[in-house]
């Protein structure tokens, strides 16, 4: 009987979100039974269950495994929970059709529809995501995010080991993770499920583009905007345009890409996207060090920011103005070079400068961040020179990508046993503290020895964790907050007069 229950509640819940109506109900119902190999109904006189739909979902998982019309590795539940999902979400069309009836009447309400679709389908992992820890620091720069990343399940050493055999004989479909193709894909061993995705289609600079949103969300709304060709990721004019036309379209969202170098650029460098959302990180509250003109846009506002990595923002009433500012300052940023600052353009022909930009919406203004990056390694910094140094690498070895660079803190998930070890350890009980850890832990203990306690412990260890990250974005800027970092600073942006 539970089994029934569960499909009863979960077809209650799917209308309750408006994902199906009272008429389609029997149709779903016939259509989840089939994937369960259900012959009959049997109406259930329990009463209503009070599970959400990831909890429902799992249910008739583990039913469909004990009857083994699945396996039991979780890429396998994955895969039928989207498809019985799949049943209860109206198709690409209709999900574009009703999202732009809604963008009508404001772009707002489009996006609300949207989002809350892609929660309740369960595309947007609300259950994993709800395992990460996070909190905020107070740094010199402002309020930063921290966040340890806990949303991803470890992989059964079963699927591991199956992915690996699979790897060789894979397809090549879709190319990658953010090719339109995902929509509605199954998946397999080692693919993520995408038969409950959907996605919207766009115009920016004249090209299709889809928007979406990230599976595991790191911040509100957290968005992605992605090219309908699979091509590599690429900083330019053409890319300041698009920010710019999507903020103007929805301007309640900031939208941002990645750098488009490795070490620099985030994990995905293979197709060209960007990520946005309906959240202010802290790098949009920066204060301005100095302000400076763009020689040849009079109304466009420039200004170096109060951030540990280097920032000139600009701002201005007509976005044209700004996509041609920026690519003047990402053009002369391109080949600069400043063997005192310890940045290098090239190594031979091999270019090291980028931008990660970032466009928002303030009122009838248009802003645009522009942050300076430089990928060059050296012997002293054989992962980069502007990256994570190695004193902090045990807290973020991983890109200091765009999400990162404006003030949140994504770090591994192996913090979470790591720092329970270090808590121990400062109070004095036995712990196996990792070899990487040690000698910042005997600095904490030796620090707080007199206020260290159990209540005390795991609050000190937040506050350093994030003087830490504080420390990686300061490691990542390429002219430092100082005295001779601004002059750096200033030496670049009198070039732009």
């Amino acid at each position: 009987m539970e089994v029934y229950q569960a499909i009863q509640a979960l077809l209650d819940r799917a209308l309750a979100c408006d994902m199906i109506e009272q008429q389609d109900e029997i149709y779903a119902r016939n259509q989840i039974m089939a994937l369960l190999e259900l012959d009959e109904f049997i109406e259930n006189s329990a009463g209503p269950d009070s599970k959400g739909i990831p909890d429902l979902l799992e249910a008739l998982a583990e039913y469909a495994a004990e009857k083994e019309i699945i396996g039991g590795l979780d890429s396998e539940r994955e895969i039928f929970t989207g498809k019985i999902m799949n049943v209860l979400i109206p198709r690409p069309s209709d999900v574009n059709a009703l999202f732009y009836e809604k963008y009508k009447t404001n772009p707002n309400l489009a996006t609300d529809y949207f989002y809350e679709l892609s929660k309740n389908s369960n595309y947007i992992q609300t259950k994993q995501i709800a395992k990460n820890i996070s909190y905020t620091y107070e740094s010199d720069y402002g309020t930063l995010d921290i966040t340890i990343n806990l949303s991803k399940p470890e992989k059964d050493p079963k699927q591991i080991a199956l992915e690996r055999e699979m790897k060789n004989r894979a397809p090549a479909y879709p190319k990658c993770l953010l090719c339109i193709e995902n929509e509605g894909y199954a998946g397999r061993i080692g693919y993520p499920a995408r038969s409950n995705h959907r996605i919207i289609g766009l115009e920016l600079g004249g090209e299709p583009w889809y928007l979406q949103y990230s599976p595991y969300v790191y911040y509100n709304e957290h968005c992605i905007v992605l090219s309908a060709e699979h091509r590599d990721m690429k900083i330019g004019r053409a890319a300041f345009t698009r920010l710019l036309e999507f903020v103007a379209q929805f301007p309640a969202y900031f939208l941002g890409s990645n750098a488009d170098l490795p070490i620099v650029g985030g994990s995905i460098l293979s197709h060209d996207h960007y990520q946005g959302g309906k959240y202010e990180f802290a790098m949009a509250r920066a204060g301005e060090i100095y302000s400076f003109p763009v020689g040849g846009f009079p109304n466009v506002e420039a200004a170096a920011l109060k951030w540990p990595l280097s920032v000139i923002r600009l701002r201005g009433n007509d976005p044209n103005d700004l996509v041609s500012a920026a690519d003047k300052i990402y053009e002369s940023w391109k080949c600069y070079s400043d063997p005192e600052a310890g940045i290098e353009a090239y190594t031979s022909q091999t270019r090291h400068n980028t931008v990660t930009p970032i466009a928002r919406k303030r009122g009838h203004q248009f802003e645009m961040d522009l942050v300076l990056r430089n990928n060059r390694t050296s012997v002293e910094h054989p992962l980069g020179i502007f990256h994570p140094h190695s004193d902090v690498q045990h807290i973020k070895k991983e890109n200091i990508g765009l999400i990162e660079v404006m003030g949140l803190a994504v770090l591994p998930a192996r913090l979470q046993s790591e720092l329970k070890k270090i808590e121990k350890y400062l109070l004095g009980e036995e712990a196996d503290v990792k070899d990487y850890h040690l000698a910042w832990a005997d600095e904490l203990k030796q620090r707080h020895s007199a206020e260290l306690s159990l209540h005390t412990a795991p609050a000190i260890i937040r506050q350093h964790v994030g003087a830490k990250f504080a420390r990686v974005l300061e490691d990542a800027g390429v002219f430092k907050q100082t005295e001779a970092g601004k002059r750096a600073f200033r030496k670049f942006t009198d070039l732009l007069r």
